[in-house]
């Protein structure tokens, strides 16, 4: 897990976080995207084939993919509660990990323990 603290720090320097109302969703899976999102405050579902495969919560960040390489999104993601996203596109993140290396790391990580759990869940 990222440290809240560290993610919220640096996705609230981006301006204009998104809110999502509890069910809305915010991408889905198969569709382009251009931007990665961190949670300020409120948890989203992580959907697989429209199921709930895992429940994030505020200072974990989610849509890494599409920002290093993968095309479209591989998963669902709904706000489970009212949810407020800080949101970085592909020169905010190179920015921000440019700023602060260990972000990259956790970010590395968080996207590989994702992505194994959906492996051993498919």
């Amino acid at each position: 897990m990222l440290s809240p603290v560290l993610t919220v720090s640096i996705f609230q320097k981006k301006s204009d976080p998104k809110v999502f109302s509890a069910g809305q969703v915010i991408f889905e899976e198969g569709q382009p995207g251009d931007n990665m999102y961190g949670i300020l405050e409120g948890e989203v579902d992580i959907l697989v084939n429209g199921k709930v495969i895992e429940t994030i919560e505020t200072g974990e960040v989610f849509g890494i993919g599409v920002l290093v390489g993968v095309q479209n999104r591989t998963y669902t993601a709904i706000a489970k509660v009212d949810s407020k996203l800080g949101f970085l596109d592909e020169e905010g993140f190179l920015f921000a990990v440019q700023e602060t290396p260990i972000f990259a790391l956790q970010v590395m990580k968080s996207y590989s323990e994702r992505l194994s759990r959906l492996q051993h869940l498919l």
